[in-house]
């Protein structure tokens, strides 16, 4: 398999496509679903990525149910240049081949760094459930954030867009 592809690309999807965005954790991981029609993201939800079986489950049934072209993964790349490599990068990068290998659609890698603190800044501004904690939204939050931001780059360079 080859790497996941690092930078946003045009792609050569229909202009229907749907997309699942991921922010993958160590415990949680949120999904967002986007389409290239309407250009938006929306959070789904939270999974729970301690049960490897039980996530990979989760996923199929997103699948299934929303058809995607293809996938958005965030990775944390640094946001300077440094000798240290976040441990997780590693891990993430393989769950995108894995992904990509269960479901035989391209990944694609969004840079995340910033997309926890824009989260919180996005749940605070548009809050309409005074019930909802930020803690409890966050994964998908910053996967609609990091599904918004790729589908905001792909479409700006796509033929008959401004």
């Amino acid at each position: 398999m080859a790497e996941p592809q690092t930078a946003p690309a045009a792609s050569a999807q229909p202009r229907t496509a749907t997309y699942l965005g991921f922010d993958v954790g160590t415990k949680k991981t949120g999904v967002a679903v986007g389409q290239r029609i309407t250009g938006t993201a929306t959070g789904l939800e939270t999974l729970r990525s301690q049960n490897r079986d039980a996530l990979w489950q989760d996923i199929a049934r997103l699948v299934r149910t929303w058809q995607p072209a293809a996938f958005v993964v965030g990775v944390p790349y640094p946001i300077e240049p440094t000798t240290e490599r976040n441990p997780v990068i590693g891990m993430i990068l393989a769950f995108c081949r894995e992904l990509e290998a269960r479901h035989q659609r391209p990944v694609h890698v969004m840079d995340e760094a910033l997309s926890t603190r824009e989260s919180q800044t996005l749940f605070y501004s548009q809050r309409s459930k005074k019930s909802v904690r930020f803690a409890d939204i966050k994964d998908e939050l910053a996967a609609q954030l990091i599904l918004q931001t790729w589908l905001d780059h792909t479409a700006s360079r796509e033929p008959g867009h401004d």
